[in-house]
């Protein structure tokens, strides 16, 4: 299955050394549709809201990942806290190509107190605050 990663799962950032470093990296993908995704929470999160049409299109990495894997990625993601939750998304390779569906995390208007950035396309930030440090 395809996974649309937008934030601290991609390569280079906290989090993906425990969730996707031994998956298959598919390239830099952008979303179909537009996306509202901020910098949020006191430990500085990307959070993608699944509201389609609204925002921008959100650039992040596409990998192939087995069914088991979803687990560690639903615990990195919060997957099961209020307003944290998988949905799918279409996205393209970026500069064209096919469109694919994918999994991909989002959150509710919940997790955007305090907001510390406006609507984002692609997510850089270096202030996340990984969970063990919290």
């Amino acid at each position: 299955m395809k996974v649309f990663i937008y934030g601290t799962l991609k390569r280079g950032f906290p989090l993906f050394e425990k969730g996707l470093c031994d998956t298959r990296y598919l390239g830099d993908v952008e979303t179909v549709e537009r996306y509202p995704m901020y910098i949020a929470g006191s430990f500085y999160g990307p959070m993608m809201l699944d509201r389609p049409g609204v925002g921008l299109q959100v650039r992040g990495e596409l990998f192939e990942i087995e069914e088991e894997r979803l687990q560690t990625l639903d615990e990195l993601e919060a997957v099961g806290e209020e307003g944290s939750f998988r949905s799918t998304v279409e996205v393209t390779p970026v500069g064209g190509g096919v469109p694919v569906v994918a999994i991909g995390y989002m959150k509710t208007e919940k997790w955007l107190d305090p907001l510390h950035s406006d609507c984002l396309a692609e997510y850089q930030d270096r202030r996340f605050v990984p969970p063990w440090a919290r």
